[in-house]
């Protein structure tokens, strides 16, 4: 079989470290029965290991991948599922619906579209049961921030209000064939039993417009939002935006909704 050569434009990174990939697979713990998804699967690099734990007979495993060689090799096997697609394209509720069963959701995901791809995961988290995921560590490290540190931003923000976020593991550049400019992680999310009943539209308007500027105090930006929409409730702006707890945030988001019902 011809070797793979790795595509630029797909942000391909394969994951050669056995020690560490068995460590990975360990902390993912798949069990027979659970409806596992990955993302990017590549060489199958973590796709073999996780096979290997799951008894025979069991759920297939669901792979996204885009890349067309990539997933005719997988194909060949009978114990996976292949989606060729651009990952953005597919609807994980539909797919969640169509398997009768929620989602356990991992990948070592394109470093130049993490982001996109984690926000548009967060349109399925009620279809997941959790999600690992390899990304750059400086990713990582913003999702798990809390106030008062220079990582605490939007994104840490949208997705703490509907997840439980763990850095669990540090991948060196090593680790990876070729290797990336930048340190990796393994992050853990796990969706929130009761997340507040808060529109997430409303919640990310008003999040973007707090950390707009956020070397200023929120006077100069969350004021101006919260101005135009006629907001009369209290919320202290004389702090910036890395100063705030999700959870203030999101109660204002619910204040914001309620004054705005009431006044309908």
């Amino acid at each position: 079989m011809s070797k793979h050569i790795p595509r630029k434009r797909f942000g391909q990174h394969f994951l050669t470290d056995t020690v560490l990939i068995d460590a990975i697979v360990d902390l993912i713990d798949p069990q027979a029965g659970e409806t596992l998804v990955e993302i990017g699967p590549g060489l199958g690099a973590m796709t073999l290991p996780l096979l290997a734990r799951i008894p025979a007979g069991s759920v297939p495993l669901t792979v996204v991948e885009l890349d067309r060689d990539l997933a005719a090799r997988l194909r060949k096997r009978d114990d996976v599922v292949v989606i060729e697609s651009d990952v953005l394209k597919v609807d994980f509720r539909e797919l969640a619906a169509a398997k009768g069963a929620k989602l356990r959701v991992v990948g070592n995901l394109p470093y130049n579209i993490s982001t996109p791809i984690l926000f548009h995961l967060l349109q399925a988290v009620d279809d997941v049961v959790d999600q690992h995921f390899m990304l750059q560590k400086e990713v990582v490290d913003r999702m798990a921030a809390g106030p008062g540190s220079k990582d605490y931003g939007r994104l840490s923000v949208m997705l703490q209000w509907r997840y439980d976020i763990e850095s669990v593991l540090d991948v060196p550049p090593e680790a990876f064939d070729p290797p990336p400019r930048v340190d990796s992680a393994i992050v853990r999310m796990l969706p929130l039993k009761t997340p507040p009943a808060v529109d997430p539209a409303l919640l990310g308007d008003l999040v973007a417009s707090a950390f707009s500027q956020r070397r200023k105090l929120l006077r100069h930006s969350l004021g101006h939002w919260l101005t135009e929409r006629g907001f009369s409730g209290h919320f202290d702006l004389q702090r910036r935006a890395e100063e705030v707890p999700v959870v203030e945030f999101v109660d204002l988001a619910l204040q914001v909704a309620a004054q705005a019902k009431s006044a309908a």
